[in-house]
């Protein structure tokens, strides 16, 4: 029997469901092979930061959810700080959690990071991968630069943003194409230069937040760009 009163709960029901939730994931993986002591206090405090920033965009968004993997990597270890962590159940980093030392196996760092993440995520998740280092590849054993570069390939087509930051005895624009990584930034080894990157790495991943808020991508090859 039809009834009208039935009718309508329906409809509330259906009004009052809540808006799909949006899931980002924040991969940041930072060398911390030998040369990274001179910036150990600069890159420390950076991550610290950039932990604070990804819980800052929690509160301001709260229709989206925000994970954190955090991996830092040397020749002799990859410590895993996070893991698909979400963002308010993070804490800054003891200082003790950070000692560089080491050579860079880059490639198996973005390789394990980037295959850990993948296996986490959910169909029209959000991935923002953010690589820090101040050297190139020299000591990996699992991964090839061709493998990187075909599984970020992949990968750019599904949600996922990568970037690129290096020190500025590199060449990081190429080194960036040869992953296949459209954003980049290139920075000054010194105190002053390592805390303006963090500076400007933050500020980028609120616009990035912004973007995802409202639906809008990011044209590619601006995520660093703070031109009005």
């Amino acid at each position: 029997m039809y009834s009208p009163f039935k009718k309508v709960m329906i409809m509330k029901t259906i009004m009052q469901d809540p808006l799909p939730t949006k899931r980002v994931h924040n991969l940041i993986i930072v060398d911390e092979s030998g040369s990274m002591s001179i910036i150990r206090k600069q890159a420390f405090t950076g991550m610290n930061e950039t932990l604070q920033t990804v819980r800052q965009m929690q509160k301001k968004y709260p229709d989206q959810v925000q994970f954190v993997t955090l991996l830092t990597f040397d020749s002799g270890h990859a410590t895993w700080h996070y893991d698909d962590t979400a963002a308010l159940k993070t804490k800054d980093l003891n200082w003790k959690a950070y000692n560089p030392g080491g050579g860079t196996p880059l490639y198996d760092a973005i390789g394990k990071g980037i295959s850990k993440v993948n296996a986490q995520i959910e169909d029209g998740d959000h991935v923002l991968v953010t690589i820090i280092t101040d050297g190139e590849e020299n000591s990996s054993e699992e991964w090839t630069l061709k493998m990187i570069r075909t599984m970020i390939e992949k990968l750019k087509k599904q949600n996922w943003t990568f970037t690129l930051i290096g020190t500025d005895n590199l060449d990081v624009e190429t080194m960036a194409h040869s992953f296949a990584i459209d954003e980049h930034l290139e920075f000054q080894q010194d105190e002053a230069g390592t805390k303006a990157m963090f500076a400007r790495e933050r500020r980028s991943r609120e616009r990035y937040n912004c973007c995802v808020a409202e639906d809008a991508a990011m044209p590619v090859g601006s995520f660093f760009n703070e031109e009005s």
